[in-house]
């Protein structure tokens, strides 16, 4: 059975309710009729739906986009295509916002229980063998798999589904998340919270509602006070085998690999890939938006800023390939011992 999703959506409305709650104006052209239901993404918008854009590295998906209706700057209204009703504003993000609190209203305060219901909601489906200890809260439509153990003070949130023989660990709480088999969750963790999304304005910052997954596949290992961020649109995910330490902070969009290792203080920003295998050192840190080849090292505390190549070891800040950081420490050595010869151990010049 298709999963009922985590938010409930509202509409469908008339281009011109969606236009006018946003802040944006109907380019001549545009039918204020059309009949918009949802707020997707450009590749992946069709006619009913409403997507946006604000960065001109994609151009090309706004070329051959088949959204309804697009959020776009003045200077960008020329570039969309004919079928595409343009919706022109000086700030396309901010009308992006107010769209998604359009037709997602209750995305800022999402649900975790009912209030009022039992600690173990009565619509909750539980298969035989799961172990519920006591404070658990398992809230409504979940569904948790035989063999899974729940333990003290932990919330699994609405329509959460967990799948069998799983752990997750006292006070950890794992809401607007699907999750596999056997899959290990450590005390503390946060799995489904708000992505860190805002239109930045000089009035101030304006919230960017959340209404994606996280996806966790089997075999998956989280650490104690791990973070994992929901999917802005579409889904954070985590593929199978992965292990996470402790303290590690996934953003929002982020696709993780299979099999990858995740070391303890590591960071990746929102909608980056890690490759199958990849291996991220201790308090490293990935920027957003660039790819982490399949096999990929990290070196603890480096922090790469463009795209890895496949089965490449890179270190440093910014990260740059191993070998070439480790030629530039050695020249570096041979400098300073040089340096300490002509000058000598008490820095007076020898003769």
């Amino acid at each position: 059975m298709e999963h009922p999703g985590f938010f409930e959506r509202a509409g469908p409305f008339p281009l011109s309710d969606v236009a006018e709650a946003a802040g944006a104006e109907v380019a001549a052209g545009g039918n204020i009729h059309l009949l918009i239901d949802d707020v997707q993404p450009l590749h992946e918008a069709r006619s009913n739906h409403v997507s946006f854009i604000d960065n001109k590295k994609y151009l090309g998906q706004l070329a051959a986009t088949q959204a309804g209706a697009c959020f776009v700057h003045p200077a960008v209204a020329s570039r969309v295509p004919a079928g595409t009703a343009a919706l022109v504003t000086p700030r396309p993000y901010h009308a992006f916002a107010k769209a998604l609190a359009f037709f997602y209203p209750d995305a800022m305060r999402p649900m975790a229980a009912s209030p009022g219901a039992p600690a173990i909601d009565p619509s909750a489906k539980l298969e035989a063998g799961v172990l519920i200890e006591p404070g658990a809260v398992i809230g409504r439509e979940a569904q948790i798999g035989r063999g899974t153990r729940i333990a003290a003070g932990a919330v699994v949130g609405a329509r959460v589904t967990i799948g069998r023989d799983c752990y997750i660990g006292a006070l950890a709480t794992v809401t607007h998340a699907l999750v596999g088999d056997r899959v290990i969750v450590h005390s503390g963790a946060r799995i489904g919270q708000d992505g860190f999304g805002f239109a930045m304005g000089r009035e101030g910052h304006l919230k960017v509602p959340q209404i994606g997954r996280v996806i966790i596949q089997d075999d998956v290992e989280i650490g104690a006070n791990t973070t994992i961020d929901r999917g802005a649109l579409k889904d954070t995910i985590i593929g199978e085998g992965t292990k996470i330490d402790n303290l590690v902070q996934i953003a929002h969009n982020v696709i993780v690999g299979r099999h990858c290792v995740l070391v303890a203080q590591s960071g990746i920003s929102g909608s980056t890939t890690l490759g199958d295998f990849a291996i991220l050192g201790g308090q490293s840190g990935v920027v957003g938006h660039i790819k982490i080849g399949a096999g990929a090292q990290i070196g603890g505390a480096s922090h790469p800023t463009h795209d890895v190549p496949a089965g490449a070891r890179y270190f440093g800040t910014p990260a740059r390939p191993l070998r070439e950081v480790a030629h530039e420490f050695a020249l570096i050595k041979r400098l300073v011992s040089k340096d300490k010869r002509s000058y000598g151990s008490d820095g007076t010049e020898e003769e």
